[in-house]
């Protein structure tokens, strides 16, 4: 999730300081992205300096207080109207490691294979027992959010232990093709096929 769009999307529904945003922030996300305050301000400080939001005078207690510009309202209707592009999201570590692991000497693919399923099982589990210990149906807006960043997480996992299954199953059937290949080209083969040899003319 974009920090800097969901602390708009939070100040689209009026003026807040800096903990409020953060703890509405972990609130709405189930804390899946916990925030410190300096990623807050410092966003606050980028979205004020390209006009998105301004800052009014401290209150009683200190506190700044921070509402959205029209410029910043219009950047939200923006946001929600737009897809999320592949290119935009994060690179996948994960897809990335076991590409490097394949072309990586002397790693078991393998084994990292299984270490990541194994954790991966272990976070769905977790993940399934938050959402059977839930109520059916969310109490209000926020729960509801948690709801649906949580169902999002359980099929990542889901997702991410089929394509670990299908990583497995494509390396035991690449070893299984290379096998023959290799067995060809060593010198107990080349004794096999005695006819295949070159003539010798003397």
């Amino acid at each position: 999730m974009s920090i800097r769009h969901g602390i708009l999307a939070l100040l689209s529904q009026g003026p807040r300081y800096g903990y409020q945003l953060r703890a509405e922030f972990e609130a709405s996300t189930g804390a899946t992205w916990p925030l410190n305050i300096g990623q807050v301000y410092s966003t606050l400080a980028r979205l004020e300096r390209d006009g998105l939001v301004a800052k009014a005078d401290a209150d009683a207690e200190g506190r700044f207080v921070y509402r959205i510009t029209p410029d910043g309202e219009e950047e939200v209707r923006r946001w929600f109207a737009t897809p999320i592009a592949p290119a935009d999201r994060p690179r996948d570590e994960l897809a990335i490691k076991l590409a490097m692991a394949v072309t990586t000497p002397g790693v078991d693919v393998r084994a990292v294979v299984q270490t990541q399923r194994t954790a991966t099982l272990r976070a769905l589990r977790d993940l399934t027992r938050l959402k059977a210990d839930a109520p059916p149906l969310p109490a209000d807006a926020a729960d509801a959010s948690w709801r649906l960043v949580l169902e999002s997480m359980i099929f990542q996992a889901e997702a991410e232990v089929r394509w670990l299954d299908h990583c497995e199953a494509f390396m035991t059937r690449l070893a299984l093709e290379r096998r023959p290949a290799a067995a060809q080209t060593g010198p107990e083969a080349e004794a096999a096929r005695p006819d295949e040899r070159p003539e010798v003319r003397r």
